[in-house]
């Protein structure tokens, strides 16, 4: 029976060791997002000499064709942020607010919407109006029925 146990405690510390590094790995990810978002703001307010793009000497990259200057500035997705399957696991902020306009006002939308910002609810709002999936009826949003 001592073999079973020293197996248990063997498997919990090594869920444990992974579950640090899981923390660990998240944070260096956000990290990493903060960096590259300076950067691409440094290089777009730098004056004289053009920032160069750093590479990750520890990732492998594909060979990929020179993109434009246009092109470069545009952030890439890192492969964590695309679920395996392709499939988004939240509702993308225009689902959200054609989910919600079942009578409300455009404050109390953008209430709903956690972590959005009012104006990019607005956005959004005036987005869906123009192509006809939101109307405006005393006050309050409602969605068309399709």
């Amino acid at each position: 029976m001592s073999t079973l146990d020293e197996i248990t405690k063997e498997k919990q510390r090594v869920a444990e060791a992974l579950t640090r590094l899981d923390a660990q790995r998240e944070k260096l990810a956000g990290q990493f997002g903060e960096l590259e978002a300076t950067e691409r703001v440094l290089a777009r307010y730098s004056k004289g000499q053009k920032a160069k793009k750093t590479a990750l000497t520890a990732t492998p990259t594909a060979p990929t064709k020179a993109a434009s200057p246009a092109r470069q500035r545009r952030s890439r997705r890192t492969p964590t942020a695309i679920p395996a399957g392709g499939k988004r696991t939240a509702p993308t902020l225009g689902e959200q607010v054609l989910a919600l306009a079942d009578g409300r006002t455009q404050q109390e939308i953008a209430a709903a919407c956690k972590g959005a910002r009012p104006n990019h609810v607005g956005v959004v709002i005036a987005r869906h109006k123009r192509a006809g999936r939101i109307e405006l009826r005393d006050g309050k949003l409602y969605a068309r029925s399709r």
